[in-house]
């Protein structure tokens, strides 16, 4: 995979639903001594998928939203409970911002499956507060390599 795609993946600040409003985070953090210090949500097991923009071909934004809007229904279908989630640059005047689905107790398996099937580069999986980028799209590289990330909570 591609240095700087990689590197940009990693940085991604995503923003997910939790009871105490939404959580910032991304994967580039340092290595997590204590896991009870991070918030309960990144410590359960959970992927973050999205439909959009496959292969990173940008697409109409009609077309994309039909497409994210199968994933969660094929999803809820699955008996996943999937609430929204966003990911965006990292930098705040940053142009780029994905809606992405926090898909709860899904399989690693499974995960990896939705995000080929919906041809994305890579998807993000979490067991045990440890966040994966896991390849999703043989053009990137083997499918199912891995990533290992650490939580980094953003303000």
């Amino acid at each position: 995979m591609d240095s700087n795609l990689l590197r940009s993946y990693f940085s991604t600040v995503y923003e997910l639903p939790t009871d105490a409003g939404v959580l910032r985070v991304s994967i580039d953090g340092e290595i997590v001594k204590d896991v009870d210090t991070l918030p309960a949500l990144l410590r359960q097991r959970f992927a973050i998928l999205t439909a959009y923009n496959p292969r990173s071909m940008l697409l109409p934004r009609r077309v994309n939203e039909v497409r994210h809007q199968v994933m969660r229904d094929l999803l809820i279908l699955g008996c996943y409970r999937v609430e929204h989630a966003s990911g965006s640059d990292e930098e705040p005047e940053g142009v780029w911002r994905e809606p992405a689905w926090l898909v709860h107790g899904i399989d690693r398996d499974e995960a990896i499956h939705f995000g080929r099937t919906f041809r994305q580069n890579t998807m993000i999986f979490c067991r045990d507060a440890r966040p994966e980028l896991i390849v999703t799209d043989t053009t990137c590289d083997e499918v199912g390599k891995t990533f290992q990330g650490n939580w980094r909570v953003r303000q």
